[in-house]
């Protein structure tokens, strides 16, 4: 995207609190995948069935989703750079109790708190760059865009080989670099970069009135499923030792981060945005049955996930923008809102997932994770007309970065 940026910008000279920021930005990012290559581990060394291992996921996602309902409220009130270190601060201590934690439950309930400093983190981080950044907004994107798929793709390499030492080695991982993020953004954020405009506590809740908001947050809910079945459950019908498992996703995240930042906004150059989302969610859905059908075969599941990857990139940044698009809403309220709604399917899929391999094998999670995203094809399709506004505003670089900053958070 660096196309939206003017020419003579370069995104790599920035001040030091934009570097600052953008660290922060690509440790939180790793967090994304850095439990996933743990998973097993962590269920034979605490003696814990898959279901409650994947609530790991259900844990941090809830709280995330409800937390993301009043983040622009806070961060209106209290300025973005203390929200931003109480999110920081809040992600250090919960991930250092659950590296200390002795059972499964206790890191269930220390994730949420971690969700919790998530939400107000990543809430805020892209508006803190683009605000402080030289060069404009689209210098500001192209090196966010950077420090995410950085972030993405290290995140399961960095957690399988800490998890090969100890399945808490990914969680001292975290302490250790969010700490160094939070001294840093304390230290080298200053300046005049913000405007605080308050934010109704009612605005987030009320946004999911309007039609358009409404059909993309169920058709995100739905999408959801898959993306954290392939995500979450991946792991156990896998096999591999945490190692295994990181360099498996760090190919997922590489995939990911490619298509969200380059192949998405060339898709948008000839198609609607609805168009490039019906096109994406069905062959999503067949990657899923596939995955399902040669779920025996490592290799085939390997590949599935990567290329489970190169759909859920151009997705993310598509659908997350058509968001920003719906209403006349600010971004952050719009934003809140889908993204309360869609993290409710994040939350619930790995637990299902789980579920259903104990019962009926590994191949159904797979058939499930499918149908939901063709369910979430059936309820676009059908809510297709309230959707007339996502497809004729064409969108400028700030906006584009937002949708994959919220899509790609998650």
């Amino acid at each position: 995207m660096s196309a939206h940026a003017p020419a003579s910008a370069s995104p790599w000279r920035q001040p030091a609190q934009v570097w600052a920021v953008a660290f922060a930005c690509v440790v939180a990012f790793m967090g994304i995948g850095l439990v996933d290559p743990i998973l097993p581990a962590i269920a034979g060394s605490l003696q814990a069935t898959p279901v409650q291992t994947e609530l790991l996921f259900t844990s941090y996602l809830v709280v995330t989703g409800l937390a993301m309902l009043v983040t622009s409220w806070i961060s209106s009130r209290i300025g973005a750079k203390a929200t931003l270190l109480t999110g920081l601060a809040l992600i250090v201590v919960f991930a250092l109790l659950c590296a200390l934690s002795g059972s499964v439950d206790a890191i269930i309930g220390f994730r949420a708190g971690w969700g919790l400093g998530n939400a107000l983190f990543i809430s805020t981080a892209l508006a803190t760059i683009v605000g402080a950044a030289a060069g404009g907004s689209g210098a500001a994107i192209v090196l966010y865009e950077a420090a995410l798929g950085l972030g993405i793709a290290i995140g399961p390499l960095l957690g399988g080989l800490l998890g090969e030492v100890s399945w808490r080695g990914p969680f001292f991982g975290v302490v250790v670099l969010m700490a160094i993020a939070f001294v840093a953004v304390a230290v080298l954020l200053r300046g005049p970069f913000e405007r605080r405009v308050p934010v109704p506590f009612s605005a987030p809740f009320k946004a999911l009135r309007i039609p358009a908001l409404a059909v993309l947050a169920v058709v995100a809910l739905f999408y959801n499923i898959g993306f954290f079945v392939l995500l979450a459950f991946s792991p156990f019908p896998l096999g591999f030792s945490a190692m295994g498992i990181g360099l498996t996703f760090f190919g997922w995240g590489v995939a990911l981060a490619i298509t969200s930042v380059w192949v998405a906004p060339w898709l948008l150059r000839f198609w609607r945005r609805t168009t490039v989302m019906l096109v994406v969610l069905p062959l999503l859905a067949i990657d899923l049955v596939v995955a399902g059908i040669l779920v025996a075969s490592q290799l085939a599941l390997v590949v599935c996930i990567i290329v489970g990857g190169l759909l859920l990139g151009i997705m993310n940044t598509v659908l997350t923008e058509s968001v920003m698009e719906s209403t006349d809403l600010p971004r952050s309220v719009a934003s809140s809102s889908y993204s309360a709604v869609r993290f409710l399917g994040g939350a619930a899929a790995p637990p299902i997932a789980a579920a259903l391999w104990h019962a009926f094998g590994p191949t159904v999670p797979y058939v499930f994770a499918g149908a939901s995203v063709i369910v979430a094809t059936a309820a676009l399709a059908i809510g297709r007309r309230a959707l007339s506004r996502v497809d004729e505003h064409e969108s400028d670089a700030e906006e584009i970065g937002a949708a994959v900053l919220v899509g790609d958070a998650a």
